[in-house]
């Protein structure tokens, strides 16, 4: 597969992963089913879910540091900015030839173009928040996130 061909899938998954809805409950719904993803794997995740700036779910689990929760905050902060996914940031910097500091004057202090962090988006409204994880290698936390929201949008549907 090309890199190309790549962006493309990804930006598909993004397009299709849209919810009917969220709220404080699902938020707490979905991130439960995160965690229990990661139990079912026998894996260690810290799981962040943040609506509009407002954290309304996060679980650390035995095995996971304070270096998770950074990791998790520049994650996000990339898919606040740029509105796709972490993972997919990461490959268009690539197919670009270039890095984040180089084409968005950006720090990578602040924003980590790694797999991860993926956009909620809601039928009508668009963005609204943002799902990630840390804690496995980034284009599994990637996987993690899709294969849940994935299910998770499928049974709210």
């Amino acid at each position: 597969m090309t890199l190309a061909d790549l962006l493309q899938d990804l930006i598909e998954e993004e397009s299709s992963l849209i919810l009917p809805s969220f709220g404080a409950d699902l938020a707490f719904e979905l991130g439960c089913a995160l965690r229990d993803a990661a139990n079912a794997s026998g894996v260690a995740v810290a799981i962040d879910i943040t609506v509009n700036g407002r954290c309304l779910f996060f679980h650390a689990m035995e095995g996971t540091s304070a270096d998770n929760a950074e990791w998790i905050a520049r994650k996000r902060a990339i898919v606040e900015r740029f509105e796709h996914s972490s993972w997919y940031m990461k490959h268009q910097y690539e197919a670009k030839g270039t890095t984040i500091e180089e084409k968005s004057l950006i720090s990578r202090a602040e924003f980590g173009p790694f797999g991860g962090a993926f956009p909620l988006r809601v039928k009508g409204a668009g963005r609204i928040g943002v799902v990630t994880v840390s804690g496995l290698p980034q284009a599994d936390d990637h996987r993690l996130v899709v294969t849940v929201l994935k299910s998770f949008i499928a049974a709210h549907s």
